[in-house]
C-alpha cells in the first residue's frame, strides 16, 4: 500500500484509479454488491447508493462516486478521498449531543459518536467550488441529515447559527470490507431542539458535559467512532471551554491526521 501524499491524491490518478468515479450516479446491482450486503439492512444497503463528493489532496472535487464506492477499503487503501461533516450541537448548558449509531449501519454500527456525522451528496446545493461555497454546502447537508438520523427540524438550526471550524483529513477501517477516508469539515451549532431520533440511524440520545463525555471513554463496553476519538483526543475540549469564542478557532487549512 503507498503512502497518500499530495502527489497521489491527483485528480488524473483518481480517475484513472477509480473508474466508477463520475461514470454514473446510481450503481448497478451485480453478484458482488449482494455479497457485500449480505445480511445488512434493507434501508441503509439503499442508502450506500448516494452519492458522494470525490476529492483530490486539496480538497477539490473531481468527480463523484456512490457511498458504497467510496467506503470500500479496497478502494479507500488505493487512496479515494471524498468529503464529510461532522456536527456537535451544544444546548444552552453547553452540554453536547451524542448519538450511538444503529446497529442496522454498515459502518461502526453501535458506535458512540458526535451529534451527526455524514456526507454531502454531489448535488449543486451540497458541493461547492471553493471553500466558502463549500462551507455552505456541508451547512445545507447538515440540516438535511439532522433531520433524517435525529428529527431535527431545519428551522431549529438554521443556517447561519452553524459555526465551521476546520477541515480534518483522517483514515479509519471499520472491519475488512468497510472504512472511512475523509476531509471532515467541522461544525458546531448551539440549539435546543426536538428530537425524534430515527431507529434505524440511531440507538440512543444522550446530552454529555465535558467531564461525563471523559468518564465514558474510560468505560471498556462503549465504542467509539474513530473520528469522533480523534477530534476528542486533540482538539474538542479547548474548543468546547472556549464555545462562546467558538469562531476564533476557524482556519482555512486542512489538518491531516493520517
Amino acid at each position: 500500500m503507498s503512502a497518500i501524499t499530495e502527489t497521489t491524491l491527483t485528480r488524473e490518478r483518481i480517475l484513472r484509479l477509480f473508474p466508477d468515479v463520475a461514470s454514473t450516479n446510481v450503481e448497478k446491482s451485480n453478484t458482488q454488491d449482494s455479497q457485500l450486503f449480505d445480511g445488512y439492512d434493507e434501508e441503509q444497503v439503499r442508502l450506500m447508493e448516494e452519492v458522494c463528493i470525490v476529492l483530490d489532496w486539496n480538497d477539490i472535487p473531481c468527480g463523484s462516486a456512490s457511498k458504497k464506492t467510496c467506503h470500500l477499503m479496497s478502494n479507500i487503501n488505493s487512496g479515494l478521498l471524498h468529503r464529510a461533516f461532522s456536527v456537535f450541537l451544544f444546548n444552552d448548558k453547553n452540554e453536547l449531543l451524542l448519538q450511538q449509531r444503529a446497529d442496522e449501519k454498515i459502518t461502526f454500527p453501535g458506535m458512540w459518536t458526535n451529534t451527526c456525522c455524514s456526507h454531502p451528496l454531489s448535488i449543486p446545493s451540497e458541493i461547492g467550488h471553493d471553500l466558502p461555497s463549500s462551507i455552505l454546502g456541508v451547512k445545507r447537508a447538515a440540516q438535511r441529515k439532522l433531520e433524517q438520523e435525529l428529527g431535527i427540524k431545519k428551522t431549529d438550526v438554521p443556517i447561519n447559527n452553524f459555526h465551521f471550524l476546520t477541515r480534518i483529513h483522517y483514515k479509519a477501517a471499520s472491519n475488512g470490507v468497510w472504512g472511512e477516508h475523509e476531509i471532515d469539515y467541522i461544525l458546531f451549532i448551539r440549539a435546543n431542539p426536538s428530537l425524534e431520533p430515527n431507529p434505524n440511524e440511531v440507538k440512543d440520545v444522550k446530552y454529555v458535559t465535558a467531564d461525563s463525555l471523559r468518564t465514558m471513554f474510560e468505560d471498556k463496553d462503549l465504542t467509539f467512532t474513530p473520528w469522533f476519538k480523534l477530534i476528542c483526543e486533540t482538539y474538542l475540549f479547548d474548543w468546547w471551554n472556549n464555545i462562546d469564542d467558538v469562531s476564533s478557532f476557524r482556519e482555512e487549512d486542512i489538518r491531516r491526521m493520517l
